[in-house]
């Protein structure tokens, strides 16, 4: 009788499917961070050399 109210406590138990969806779920939200960042990096890359180039070219006028 013992073995079996534990199987029973066991199957209705579900602490552990949280905690998975939570896994699952954060892994979820980290794989699109990558993906934004990798997709976002060049253009944020291209547009840094392009305000470099046009503050370094710019002149102070001093009167």
């Amino acid at each position: 009788m013992k073995l079996f109210n534990m199987i029973k406590n066991f199957r209705n138990d579900e602490d552990g499917a949280v905690t998975v969806d939570w896994v699952v779920l954060t892994a979820a939200i980290v794989g699109l961070g990558i993906a934004v960042l990798a997709s976002v990096s060049s253009g944020v890359t291209s547009l840094s050399g392009k305000i470099s180039s046009q503050l370094s070219n710019q002149t102070i006028a001093t009167y």
